[in-house]
């Protein structure tokens, strides 16, 4: 979905347990009374900010609070899995509102639980999604493969000596944002259909699940 403007964020955010809101890094949010949750360090958003922050919302809330995580995509892998139990168990009155300028940076997992918004631009589709040429090339490849494609595009993927599965989840990562975007911008039930199938490959293969298997089997 979109919205025109970041003033509208706090109305959006309130409407649902999680949102991912996907801006230009300078959007100013401004919530008032809003937990404003940041990276200790300019690199991370560490599990330690994440435990306390799950200790915070242990206390029962009695008015509505709203959770801000900038960047989001800033999560490290085990604070993200350890803010995952509060996305799949919301509280009420607590909205969480995660700030990003790529949505492909987030975890799959995190994206499955949350409404994604992305602010109105005259961009074209593909245009804010933060993947190089290749990664893009192969993200648009592996949306529209039928089954048969998919152990060529598969070798094609794996075919490095290294980082095979990081360029993997890069490229699925790539591919989900480019399916909620596709949905969002043209409301054809064809992109969202798809979505499932490319988050679980995700998650099979973070897991270390072998890449090239799931990429067929998951993605089939």
């Amino acid at each position: 979905m979109f919205f025109n403007d970041a003033s509208e964020i706090k109305n959006i955010a309130s409407r649902t347990g999680c949102a991912v809101f996907v801006v230009p890094d300078s959007t100013k949010v401004e919530i008032k009374n809003a937990y404003v949750l940041e990276p200790t360090t300019k690199t991370v958003i560490s599990i330690d900010d994440i435990k306390e922050l799950i200790q915070r919302l242990g206390i029962r809330q009695t008015s509505e609070q709203f959770i801000i995580i900038r960047p989001a995509d800033l999560l490290g892998l085990d604070a993200a899995n350890a803010l995952l139990k509060n996305l799949e168990e919301p509280q009420d009155k607590v909205h969480f509102v995660l700030i990003t300028s790529s949505a492909s940076r987030i975890i799959p997992t995190i994206l499955s639980r949350s409404s994604i918004y992305f602010l109105r631009k005259d961009e074209p589709i593909d245009g804010p999604i933060d993947a190089d040429k290749k990664m893009m090339e192969l993200a648009k490849r592996l949306v529209v493969a039928k089954p048969a494609d998919l152990p060529s595009l598969a070798d094609e993927i794996t075919k490095s000596k290294d980082g095979v599965r990081q360029k993997a989840m890069t490229v699925l990562g790539t591919a989900i944002e480019i399916l909620y975007k596709s949905y969002y911008k043209t409301g054809k039930d064809v992109f969202i259909k798809k979505l499932p199938k490319f988050l679980t490959a995700y998650e099979n293969i973070d897991k270390n699940g072998h890449v090239k298997l799931h990429i067929v089997a998951d993605l089939c």
